[in-house]
Order: C-alpha cells, then structure tokens, then sequence
C-alpha cells in the first residue's frame, strides 16, 4: 500500500499538488476498499473513522480533484450515486463492470477486450482513444440463479 501511496504522492506533485493528510487518509480508505466502489458519501465515513476532524466538504474535493488528476474514475452505475475506482497504474485503460440491475452487485473485468477495435477507430476514423470504459447492464448468476428455484 506504501507504494501505491507514494506513487500517487509523486502524480499530485507532478501536477503541483501536495498529498495533505486530509488527501492521504481519503487514498489510504480508497486503497483499503478497491473493490467496493464507494461513494463519496461513503468514503466520508470511513475516513471520518480515522481523521474525524475531516470534513465532507473536504472528502468531496479531494475526490474531484484525484478524478481530474485521473488517479481515480468516476462512475456512474445508473443508480444516481457517483462512485469512485482507482485506477491501475498498470493497465493502459479502466477496467470493465457488469452491473447487475437486479441486486446492485458489481464484478469487475479486468482483461481489455477493446484493443483491436481500438486500432480499427485510429485506422478507419484517425480517431485516437485514450482511454474507455464498458459497463454491462444485466442479471447476474446469484439473482439468476434464485429466479430458477
């Protein structure tokens, strides 16, 4: 986590940012929860747990501002609730979601299947893409699954 953390110091300051502890606590709870997809609202709480001086207002900056810095992605599952994802400093593009409209569950795909189209747009249309995501709206195998019985 250490290393995550300094690699997102050095993208803040390279942008003329500071990490504060304000927007290191909201980056260690982001880290601590990757794979929930937390709302602002959420990512509140549980920094409140650890800097309880920390205000909303303040949590909501900070998330803004680590989406500008595409540190992390703001999404939108159709629920109205804008979530937030780090991103992989490994991987050229976002991940990809099925999102069951059923229960709310969401389960990530990791693997980017859009390469060859991707080519096909810069070579057909002279557009360039620099990043994309795929959302998949559904019913997943759980609520799938208790429909059968």
């Amino acid at each position: 986590m250490e290393a995550r953390i300094e690699k997102i110091k050095q993208q803040l300051q390279a942008q003329a940012y500071k990490l504060t502890p304000q927007r290191e606590s909201t980056v260690r709870v982001l880290l601590e929860h990757e794979v929930d997809h937390l709302s602002a609202e959420d990512v509140y709480m549980l920094v409140k747990e650890k800097s309880p001086d920390i205000g909303l207002a303040t949590v909501y900056r900070t998330l803004e501002l680590l989406s500008e810095l595409h540190v992390v992605e703001k999404l939108n599952f159709g629920d109205g609730v804008a979530r937030y994802d780090l991103r992989n400093e490994n991987n050229r593009h976002h991940h990809h979601h099925l999102i069951c409209v059923q229960c709310n569950a969401v389960e990530e795909i990791m693997d980017d299947w859009l390469g060859e189209l991707e080519e096909r747009l810069e070579l057909e249309y002279k557009f360039q893409v620099l990043d994309h995501r795929l959302d998949f709206h559904g019913i997943c195998r759980n609520c799938r699954d208790k429909a059968k019985e």
